[in-house]
């Protein structure tokens, strides 16, 4: 029997540093933080193609991503998640519309606690689920990176100054 260990990157973005963690199996974590630490002088085989993808994304070379994932949770997060690659790049999605397109309206704190414990930023879209009034509310990552990561996919018209 042979048991496969997890890989584990630091790849640095615009918004903090980036800890990606997978295998073979696929990637089962991004998170970012404001963590000291330094960025990876070596990418393992498994994530290389994840911090590919990440830096295209930053670049605003790629809106979708098309990666091996394999996150860990109950069947009920993995389908919420899932229903998060359903939200469009520049787009985004209120809790109540994402309880409503699942066919769970009355699941819609459920579903927005299991969009809380997502552990594929940027790469399952939970930035992109905002309050139904349009708040930016419940990002792990803390706001101003949901607030970000909006602007980067969908910047604000410059105004016209004449």
């Amino acid at each position: 029997m042979s048991f496969q260990f997890d890989s584990v990157t630091y790849y640095k973005t615009p918004i903090g540093m980036a800890r990606i963690v997978g295998d073979n199996d696929g990637i089962s974590s991004i998170t970012v933080t404001d963590s000291g630490e330094e960025s990876s002088t070596s990418i393992p085989n498994c994530l290389q193609e994840c911090v590919t993808q990440l830096e295209e994304y930053f670049q605003k070379k790629r809106t979708v991503f098309n990666l091996k994932l394999n996150p860990q949770g109950t069947d009920f997060q993995k389908e919420v998640w899932q229903s998060l690659h359903q939200i469009s790049y520049g787009t985004t999605k209120s809790y109540q519309k994402q309880s409503e397109d699942m066919g769970a309206v009355k699941a819609i704190r459920a579903i927005a606690s299991a969009n809380g414990k997502n552990p594929l930023w940027i790469v399952i879209p939970c930035h992109r689920v905002i309050g139904s009034n349009g708040s930016l509310t419940g990002y792990a990552g803390g706001l101003w990176r949901k607030r970000w990561l909006l602007e980067h996919e969908n910047p604000p018209e410059q105004q016209s100054l004449f």
